[in-house]
């Protein structure tokens, strides 16, 4: 697996665009386009709120149903949620549109919106804004980083990646790109992630891959606790690689799941460390459990917890935060064996030796603490089972965002 330039345009016969539509922001583009040359096999997860956004409600039909996919609309700054029958049809109403400026299927149509809740979209911009993103689409790598940058919100940076491998001789290459900085939680969160690839790939096994992967990335980051009414991630597959078929029984079956892992973890990690307001990614790993799930829930409870991440902005190694969120966290543990590290390109420092703190240094501790990529690993010695959850630290300014989120 080779680690390339660009996204989602980087897998042959995938063309994007951006535009400024002006939804909501009067300065920057706000709609964004996916294309592929050929229809695809699709797959998607989507949130668990029980509130869904009408895009969402669109997009499980659209996978649910098995239509070959060939299009995804993606808008910023409204999220058509909380809309009713109205902001359905609008979905419709965007589907058709870029079927008639793409000369498509509309059933094929995907769509993604993101941005305030409860207001309706201006139906006559979107339009007009699929109109234009069809007259500008193209495959270049430039064009999919513009794609990429259209689709934030309060994000700081675009975000985006892409690999190949080889499948049976033939080159394969997978690209995503991905927005997401608040409302950011685990069980799919305020992040739409679309991922394109070459394969020749059934539909079995491109769902199976992505709903798998989903539970060991997106699903183990955290922001803020809030889990988003519009949480999408879309894997579209042309089979442009012209490679051997990949099912779920094939051999390069191991081989493209893992590399779509690689999308989704760092598209995963790029989310969480670009929380609304963050200065650092903390990474949690939990060694030593009895079970897979132990290690998860003990890992998503440390990077969830308020205090923790508020001791995270202060350089503060409050370590007794942490045991206290893995003691509320229901996973079993025996907190008198727990030994806890701190680690970062400052260095590495253990914190906790069975359950209780080591003579270390608050000077050194703080150093380890100051930089941007922090990492926490408690080991538990249960077991041979491990998890890691990814989140950032809790600033003032996450409360400055968020205060005035519709203005």
């Amino acid at each position: 697996m080779k680690i390339i330039e660009g996204g989602v345009t980087a897998a042959k016969g995938f063309e994007a665009a951006s535009t400024a539509a002006k939804i909501k922001y009067q300065d920057r583009t706000d709609m964004a386009m996916i294309y592929s040359q050929v229809p695809c096999e699709c797959a998607g997860t989507f949130t668990t709120n029980v509130v869904k956004a009408a895009c969402v409600k669109w997009d499980q039909q659209v996978v649910k149903s098995g239509a070959k996919a060939q299009a995804v609309i993606v808008n910023s700054g409204i999220a058509n949620a909380c809309t009713g029958a109205e902001g359905f049809g609008y979905c419709k109403d965007t589907a058709d549109a870029a079927a008639e400026a793409l000369g498509i299927n509309a059933d094929g149509v995907l769509i993604g919106s993101t941005g305030v809740i409860g207001k309706q979209l201006p139906i006559d911009r979107i339009v007009a804004g699929v109109k234009a993103l069809a007259e500008k689409k193209n495959d270049t790598l430039a064009n999919g980083t513009e794609a990429a940058k259209a689709i934030m919100t309060t994000d700081t940076c675009e975000k985006q990646i892409a690999v190949e491998i080889e499948v049976a001789g033939k080159t394969v290459t997978i690209g995503g790109m991905a927005k997401g900085s608040g409302m950011i939680h685990p069980n799919m969160c305020t992040m739409l992630s679309f991922i394109t690839t070459d394969a020749a790939i059934t539909k079995e096994a491109l769902q199976k891959a992505l709903s798998d992967d989903v539970n060991d990335t997106y699903n183990m980051i955290s922001v803020d606790g809030d889990t988003s009414t519009n949480d999408s991630v879309v894997l579209l597959a042309n089979g442009m690689a012209e490679n051997e078929v990949i099912t779920v029984d094939s051999e390069s079956y191991k081989t493209f799941a893992e590399a779509l892992h690689e999308i989704n973890e760092y598209l995963a990690k790029k989310i969480a460390g670009d929380g609304e307001g963050a200065t650092a990614l903390f990474e949690v790993t939990v060694v030593g459990a009895d079970t897979k799930e132990t290690a998860k829930t003990l890992a998503k409870s440390i990077v969830c917890s308020n205090l923790t991440k508020a001791a995270i902005a202060g350089h503060d190694a409050n370590w007794g935060r942490i045991l206290c969120a893995m003691g509320y966290s229901g996973a079993q543990f025996d907190p008198e064996k727990v030994d806890l590290f701190f680690e970062s390109k400052a260095g590495k420092l253990q914190i906790i030796e069975n359950g209780v703190a080591t003579d270390y240094s608050e000077e050194v501790a703080t150093k380890i603490l100051s930089e941007p990529e922090i990492t926490a690993t408690a080991d538990i010695k249960m077991g041979d089972y491990s998890a890691t959850a990814w989140g950032c630290d809790l600033t003032h300014e996450y409360v400055n965002i968020n205060a005035d989120y519709r203005s």
